[in-house]
């Protein structure tokens, strides 16, 4: 890459690793005007008038150097204006419903790259012309009042990139800056006619989408599958000598930058690249490789970046992600198209659509341009639930088990009810036009996307701690009920006492009883009940909303660590207080056997049916990688996937630069590390999570 395309990334780069995002005016702007309006004329009518005036009083902001553009001033509070914000807050709160989840997703950026905001608005026009519901008409229009509100934005975007640019002295910026003014003049408001104008389009919708005024939290709706729709524009524009394969990659950088200035750190958001189209043709383009290179190249927290494996594949698209691994990037994360695919069709997604989804933040699956689904709806605490039964007197290791399921059957379904009720409020108070335009069956059914006008409304709980509660039972089993050395009772009393004056006998449990992650048989058959289990409870219940599944996941985004904190000492040897395994494969540390046996472990029970996602983390150690260490992992990694492995993410680290990251922080702002499903900067983590990392067992290669 030429260096000043180089220098540019470094200089956007370095702005985005501390960036200042805040959508608070934006809130403070719409509230002004919806809670004046709301009880008088219903909540779309104010809706409509109130985006309109907050989209209004946006301020554009372009920094120097960027070439995608589109996100919120960092210009801070007054005094006076935090506390209207915290009063304009608590208000909306009561007329908005915040419990739930949102923007695990993808829209349908097929149809904006096509259609423009124009089409899309005709189209809705005409739907609101043909309504005979007075209601539907009314939403119809504040869909249209919502799009338009976008055409304006990107119209002042454009006028201040021309005003930038009658200022600028350097003849090669000013250039720069014509070319925004005119590129945001046609998009998204048209169809995109080449690849940078398509590449603006999609990211200033998904800014836009990101101003939610009835969510006050940070949104991180994901970008779908760029080497699919951006794919025709890229080899349009090569063929014709208006792009080179190296200005397309600065261009991608920069949408990878800019994603972490419309994301707050400890979410997540990106794309996917590689897998199956619709009709079944392995998608391994020029865009597939550029779209994992970004990762490299920009190295920040986001984009989250995630590679569909199949078997098909060219081979030097699994060496490339491999490659960007060996770096110590903690992206990308290797999904299996096939399984994936093959567990979404089981939910009832029809051929044509079940290879076009996306890792909605971590890992958990949502249909693209199609979804409203919660996704880790909730959390829930496996081992809690087995600490709140041992005070009981239970005679043998099968009326343990049979009681946990029960406990755990209970919890499920009370969960599930919360859920749907937390929906139905929502279908109430909120509405989301903007999004639901770009989101299948909302507009064919005129029905909000709030309100279940999307295809799929699926409720996805996440089970965390599922190694501790599969290495704790099996501690139960051997100790309390085979080898008779201590009772029910006596383990409560021990794990109530935090082990205390026992640290012989924790060191017993936790290192001389088989773990999970070992491939041993007879502990592994326990995660294989446990899973069963889970599936087929979950099978149980329908939500309310149309097209609803009750889906399971098991991965922990930072739950981990919080459930952990309030989670008493577990038999597996745990402490009190120190964060629950990190996902689905092993607990912290308890691979004794290496790689190989960590992923025999983990793929022994069926990952299909867990669509809500499935993370398992590996660690491999940078200070003794080599040729041979990169051969093995990616021999690892395609042994995983035949075994019916859902997803793996890697760390290549070195546990000496972790211990010089906690000593030096400041030297070191930029390392990324994966976490429970998601990644983050090492050095800003919690002191406990930057211990759990450093205790992940470091494989050498």
């Amino acid at each position: 890459m030429k260096k000043e395309y180089l220098d540019r990334i470094e200089n956007l780069r370095q702005k985005a690793l501390c960036p200042a995002i805040n959508f608070s005016r934006f809130h403070i702007d719409f509230y002004d005007h919806y809670l004046q309006n709301v009880g008088d004329c219903g909540k779309v009518s104010a809706y409509a008038e109130a985006v309109t005036y907050a989209f209004q009083r946006i301020v554009p902001v372009i920094d120097d150097g960027e070439l995608i553009v589109g996100k919120c001033g960092d210009v801070p509070f007054t005094e006076e204006e935090a506390k209207h914000y915290e009063k304009i807050s608590a208000q909306a709160s009561q007329v908005i419903e915040m419990m739930g989840q949102d923007s695990h997703m993808a829209i349908d950026y097929d149809l904006l790259l096509q259609q423009g905001i124009l089409g899309v608005m005709e189209s809705v026009k005409n739907r609101r012309l043909a309504a005979q519901d007075e209601k539907k008409a009314a939403y119809y229009l504040c869909c249209e009042k919502a799009l338009e509100a976008v055409i304006q934005l990107s119209d002042r975007y454009s006028e201040y990139a021309y005003r930038l640019a009658e200022q600028c002295a350097d003849p090669e910026r000013k250039k720069e800056l014509q070319t925004i003014g005119e590129i945001c003049s046609r998009v998204p408001k048209y169809p995109a006619a080449s690849f940078y104008e398509a590449i603006q389009s999609v990211h200033f919708l998904t800014f836009c989408l990101s101003l939610n005024p009835h969510r006050l939290c940070c949104q991180q709706y994901q970008l779908g599958r760029p080497d699919r729709y951006l794919y025709p524009y890229y080899q349009k524009d090569i063929e014709a000598g208006r792009l080179t394969p190296e200005f397309a990659q600065l261009l991608l950088d920069c949408l990878g930058i800019i994603v972490n200035h419309r994301v707050v750190r400890g979410l997540s958001s990106g794309w996917m690249v590689g897998g199956r189209d619709r009709y079944g043709k392995i998608v391994a383009n020029e865009l597939t490789y550029m779209g994992m290179q970004v990762v490299d190249d920009i190295r920040l927290v986001y984009p989250a970046v995630g590679l569909c494996y199949t078997r098909e594949m060219p081979e030097d698209t699994l060496k490339l992600a491999c490659e960007i691994l060996s770096h110590g990037r903690s992206h990308p994360a290797i999904f299996n198209d096939d399984i994936i695919s093959a567990g979404l069709r089981e939910y009832g997604v029809p051929e044509e659509e079940c290879h076009d989804y996306i890792h909605s933040t971590c890992v958990e699956i949502t249909p693209i341009g199609g979804s409203n689904i919660w996704v880790a709806s909730p959390y829930i605490n496996l081992p809690q639930i087995l600490l709140d039964i041992l005070p009981e007197d239970l005679e043998d290791f099968d009326s343990l088990w049979e009681e946990y399921c029960r406990r755990l059957a209970l919890r499920i379904q009370k969960e599930f009810e919360d859920m749907n009720r937390y929906r139905d409020t929502r279908a109430e108070k909120n509405l989301t036009p903007l999004l639901s335009c770009f989101v299948h069956n909302c507009m064919e059914r005129g029905v909000d996307i709030e309100e279940g006008g999307a295809k799929y409304n699926w409720i996805m709980p996440s089970f965390v701690g599922m190694a501790n509660l599969v290495d704790s039972f099996y501690v139960l089993k051997k100790v309390v009920f085979e080898e008779k050395k201590l009772s029910l009772a006596q383990m409560s009393a021990l794990l109530d006492s935090n082990f205390q004056n026992q640290e012989a006998l924790r060191l017993h449990l936790l290192n001389d009883i088989p773990k999970y992650g070992n491939d041993i048989d007879d502990v592994d058959a326990l995660a294989q009940k446990i899973v069963h289990f889970i599936v087929e409870e979950c099978k149980k219940y329908t939500p309310s909303l149309p097209g609803a599944r009750l889906v399971p996941s098991a991965f922990c985004y930072v739950m981990h660590e919080a459930f952990g904190a309030e989670t008493g000492a577990t038999p597996d040897g745990r402490l009190a207080g120190f964060p629950l395994g990190d996902g689905s494969g092993p607990c912290q540390g308890r691979e004794m056997c290496g790689p190989t046996a960590s992923i025999l472990s983990s793929t022994k029970w069926s990952h299909k049916e867990l669509i809500g996602g499935i993370a398992v983390n590996m660690k491999f150690s940078k200070r003794v990688f080599s040729e041979d260490s990169f051969r093995k992992m990616t021999a690892l990694i395609q042994t995983y996937m035949a075994r019916g492995g859902f997803e793996l993410q890697i760390n290549v680290v070195d546990s000496e630069t972790l211990k010089k990251a906690r000593e030096n922080p400041e030297q070191y702002q930029d390392l990324v590390v994966r976490i429970g499903g998601y990644s983050d900067y090492f050095v800003c983590l919690s002191s406990k999570m930057q211990e759990e990392v450093m205790l992940r067992t470091e494989h050498d290669l």
